[in-house]
C-alpha cells in the first residue's frame, strides 16, 4: 500500500523539487537517497491535490514511524528505542496492552487480574510508588497523568486498541521529558485522520468479547471506540471496559492544529493472589478466587491539542492539555483488605521551539508547566490482626488527604553535525516540583499508619543527556549517557507508616550509560538493533515483602538487549528479541524480624535474568497468513532476601488469518498452545509464596474489516 512522506520526513531538496512540480523521475539520485526508505522501497510518483498538498508515493506496504511528530526522539538519535506498528497491533489483537509491549526488547509487563498489571523496562517489576513513578506513560507525546499521581496500572487508560503505533524508549528519556521517565517511557500514538477506518469483533473461549471501531472521515476527523466484556476465567472475575477517542486535523490561520480527546472506563471484579508454594500448578486451584469481594472501578479522560506553525527561522509547537481520573478498589493484595479511593485533575502546557542555527547545528528549547490537585482516602472496613491483640491494622480511616502540585520545567537540546557521519546530541532539563498537602484524618500514629500534619515540600531536578552517533553506512553506532530523576509520588511522601518520618523521602536518581548498534544487512533482509547498558540508581524508595517502606535503597542494573527481523524468503519472516540483565541491590538492610535481610549483591526480586520473544510469520498465499510465536520469562527471585525462586516459563501461541474479501479478514489466535501451567506474577509477601496464575490454553476467533 502506498504511503506519504510529509515535510517532517523529507529533505528540503526533495520538497523543493516537489513544489516546483518536478515528477519523481526527475529527482536526482542524491535527493532520492535522502528519503528514509528501506531496501525494497522505490519512488513511484509525486502528486499534488487540489488543496496544494504534496505527496511522494512510495511502493511498499510500510508506514513511516510517527516519532518525528509525536514521539520522544527520532530514530537517528542515540539511545534505545523500539515500536509496535499499526499492523503489529492489529495482528496481536491484544486483550491487554502487555501482550503488545512484551514483544519489545527489555520490557516485561506482568499481568495480574483483569486489566491490572505491573511494569518493568530495564528494571525489576516495580510496585507502589516506584511502580507509579519510574515509567512515564504518554498518549500522543503528552503525559497521561500529572507527575505526582502515577498509577501502577496506568497502561489500562490510553486507547491502545486503535493506536497507529506504540513506542517504547528504554532507559531515561530525553531532555524533552522529566520526572518519571527514569527506567523508560511508553507512548501510545492514536490513529490520525487519513490512517483509514476499520471494524473488528472477536470472541474468546475464556468468555471474552471485544469490539473495536475506527471511523476515519479522511481529512479532519477520526473516531475510535473499543468495548470489551470479560466473564473471567477465574471465579468472580468479570470485567467491562469501554474506551473512546477522537483525533482531528485542522489548519487555522498559520497554525496546523491536531486536537484529541481520549477516555476510558473500567468496572472489574478482581481476583486475589493464590497462596502456597507452586499453587499455580494446581489446575483446580488456579480457577478459584480467594478474594471474591475484590473489585476495581476506574475512569479517566484526557484532552489536548498540538498547534504548530513556522515562526522566524524555526517551528513553534504549543501543546495545551488537561486530564482527570478517579478510581476505587479493594486492596486484595494486602492482608488487612482496605478500600482505597483516589483521583486527580490536572493540566498544563508544553511549549517547544526548534530551529536550524547553522548547517551543522540544530537547537531546540522548551518550557513545561503542570498544575494538579489530587486526593487519596484509605478505609479498612473490618477488623484485622495476624494474632489476638494485633493492633497494627485498625478498623476505620487510615488516610484522607489532598495534595496540590505545581511543576515547572525548562529544557534545551543541541544537535551538532561533526562531519564524517558523526553527530552529537546534548540536552539539559531543569524542573521544580512543589507540593501542598493537607489531611482530614487525625494526625499521628494509628497502628501501623502515620498521618503527618499539613505541610509543603519542594524538589528540584537537573537531568543532563549527552550522546554520539556514527552512521557510516547501513549500520549506525552510538554511545549515550542520560540521567533520569523522579520527584516522589504523593503517596511516597504522605502515605507514611509508623517507622517513617515525614520528609525523609528524597529525589530518586538513575545514571545510565549505553552503547549500541542498529541498522540493516544482507541487502536489507536483516534489520537489527543491539544495545548494552549500565545503570546505577540512588534513593530507591520501595516496599519490602514485610510491607515496610524502604526510603533510601540503591540498585545496579546492567544488561544486553538484541532485536532482529530476518526476511528468510519473500513470504517467510523470523523476528524477535532477547534480553539479558544482571540487576542487584547495592546496599545492606536488616530488619528486626530478620525475615527481610538485604545484602549488597543480592539479586533484585522479580528481575528475570533472561527475557525473550520471537515469532515466525508465513504469508502462505496472498490471502492466508500464519504465525507461530514464543515468549520466555527466565528464573527470578521472589523476594529481596533471595529466599524463594520462581523457575520461569515458556509459552507458545499461534495466529492464522484469511482474507476472504477486499479488506475483510477472519483470524484465529490460540494462546498457550501447550497449556503450560505458569504464573504471570510470583512474589513473596508476609512470609508466604503467592502467585497470579497465567491463562490456560484458549482461542480467540474474530473478523476485521478495513475500509
Amino acid at each position: 500500500m502506498p504511503y506519504r512522506l510529509t515535510a517532517t520526513t523529507v529533505s528540503l531538496a526533495v520538497l523543493a523539487a516537489c513544489l516546483s512540480g518536478q515528477a519523481a523521475a526527475q529527482l536526482t539520485d542524491e535527493e532520492i537517497a535522502a528519503l528514509p526508505l528501506c531496501a525494497s522501497d522505490k519512488v513511484d510518483n509525486v502528486c499534488r491535490d487540489d488543496a496544494g498538498n504534496v505527496s511522494i508515493i512510495i511502493s511498499h506496504e510500510r508506514k513511516l514511524s510517527p516519532v518525528e511528530v509525536w514521539g520522544d526522539r527520532s530514530e537517528a538519535d542515540p539511545g534505545s528505542y523500539s515500536a509496535a506498528s499499526t499492523d503489529e497491533i492489529a495482528a496481536i489483537d491484544a486483550d491487554h496492552p502487555a501482550e503488545i509491549l512484551n514483544t519489545l526488547p527489555g520490557v516485561n509487563i506482568q499481568m495480574n487480574s483483569g486489566q491490572e498489571h505491573l511494569i518493568a523496562i530495564r528494571s525489576p517489576v516495580l510496585t507502589g510508588g516506584a511502580g507509579q513513578g519510574s515509567f512515564l506513560i504518554l498518549e500522543n507525546g503528552v503525559p497521561t497523568r500529572s507527575p505526582a499521581f502515577g498509577n501502577v496500572n496506568s497502561l489500562m487508560e490510553p486507547h491502545h486498541e486503535v493506536a497507529s503505533a506504540i513506542e517504547v524508549v528504554r532507559g531515561p528519556g530525553s531532555a524533552k521529558y522529566g520526572s518519571n521517565a527514569v527506567h523508560g517511557l511508553v507512548n501510545v500514538i492514536l490513529g490520525q485522520p487519513g490512517d483509514g477506518s476499520f471494524a473488528s469483533a472477536s470472541y474468546g473461549t475464556l468468555g471474552r468479547y471485544r469490539t473495536d471501531l475506527a471511523l476515519d472521515e479522511g481529512t479532519h476527523v477520526r473516531l475510535g471506540l473499543s468495548l470489551q466484556h470479560d466473564t473471567g476465567w477465574r471465579d468472580n472475575t468479570g470485567a467491562d471496559q469501554q474506551k473512546l477517542s477522537f483525533v482531528g486535523a485542522y489548519d487555522i490561520g498559520l497554525w496546523t492544529v491536531t486536537p484529541w480527546l481520549s477516555a476510558s472506563n473500567l468496572n472489574q471484579e478482581s481476583a486475589g493472589f493464590l497462596g502456597g508454594t507452586d499453587s499455580y500448578k494446581d489446575s483446580y486451584l488456579v480457577t478459584t478466587n480467594p478474594n471474591p469481594e475484590a473489585y476495581r472501578d476506574a475512569w479517566s479522560a484526557r484532552i489536548g491539542a498540538r498547534a504548530e506553525r513556522t515562526l522566524g527561522p524555526g517551528t513553534l509547537v504549543l501543546t495545551p492539555y488537561a486530564h482527570s481520573q478517579a478510581m476505587i478498589f479493594s486492596q486484595h493484595f494486602l492482608p488487612n483488605g482496605g478500600v482505597e479511593k483516589n483521583g486527580h485533575t490536572g493540566g498544563g502546557l508544553m511549549a517547544r521551539y526548534g530551529w536550524q542555527a547553522s548547517d551543522t547545528l540544530a537547537l531546540r528549547i522548551g518550557a513545561d508547566v503542570d498544575v494538579a490537585s489530587g486526593y487519596l482516602k484509605e478505609i479498612q472496613p473490618d477488623a484485622f490482626g495476624f494474632f489476638p491483640g494485633d493492633s497494627r491494622f485498625p478498623q476505620g480511616i487510615h488516610y484522607d488527604y489532598t495534595v496540590d502540585t505545581t511543576t515547572l520545567a525548562l529544557w534545551g537540546e543541541a544537535e551538532f553535525a561533526l562531519g564524517n557521519n558523526v553527530s552529537v546530541l546534548a540536552g539539559l532539563r531543569g524542573e521544580t516540583h512543589d507540593y501542598d498537602y493537607s489531611t482530614d484524618a487525625p494526625v499521628g500514629i494509628n497502628g501501623r499508619f502515620n498521618v503527618t500534619a499539613d505541610r509543603s515540600d519542594s524538589f528540584d531536578l537537573l537531568t543532563p543527556k549527552l550522546g554520539l552517533i556514527w552512521s557510516p553506512g547501513d549500520v549506525s553506532y552510538y554511545v549515550n549517557y542520560a540521567r533520569g530523576e523522579r520527584a516522589p509520588q504523593a503517596s511516597d511522601l504522605y502515605r507514611l507508616q509508623d517507622k517513617q518520618v515525614a520528609g525523609e523521602v528524597d529525589t530518586e536518581t538513575l545514571d545510565s550509560v549505553e552503547i549500541g548498534a542498529r541498522g540493516s544487512a544482507m541487502d536489507g533482509r536483516l534489520v537489527f538493533d543491539v544495545a548494552a547498558y549500565w545503570m546505577d540508581k540512588e534513593n530507591f524508595f520501595f516496599r519490602d515483602s514485610d510491607g515496610l517502606n524502604v526510603p533510601d535503597g540503591s540498585t545496579r542494573h546492567q544488561g544486553v538487549e538484541a532485536a532482529a527481523s530476518f526476511d528468510i524468503t519473500d513470504t517467510l519472516v523470523l523476528k524477535g528479541n532477547a534480553s539479558w540483565s544482571d540487576q542487584t541491590y547495592t546496599f545492606d538492610r536488616i530488619v528486626g524480624s530478620g525475615t527481610e535481610t538485604i545484602r549488597d549483591g543480592n539479586r533484585i526480586d522479580t528481575a528475570p535474568e533472561w527475557l525473550a520473544d520471537a515469532s515466525l510469520d508465513w504469508q502462505a498465499t496472498e490471502a492466508l497468513g500464519l504465525s507461530l510465536s514464543v515468549e520466555h520469562i527466565g528464573e527470578y527471585y521472589m523476594d529481596p532476601a533471595n529466599s524463594a525462586t520462581y523457575p520461569g516459563h515458556t509459552v507458545l501461541s499461534a495466529r492464522g488469518s484469511y482474507e476472504f474479501g477486499e479488506g475483510t479478514e477472519a483470524f484465529l489466535i490460540v494462546r498457550n498452545l501447550t497449556d503450560e501451567a505458569y504464573a504471570d506474577r510470583a512474589d513473596l509477601a508476609f512470609g508466604n509464596d503467592r502467585y497470579f496464575p497465567g491463562e490456560p490454553l484458549n482461542a480467540t476467533l474474530g473478523v476485521r474489516k478495513t475500509f
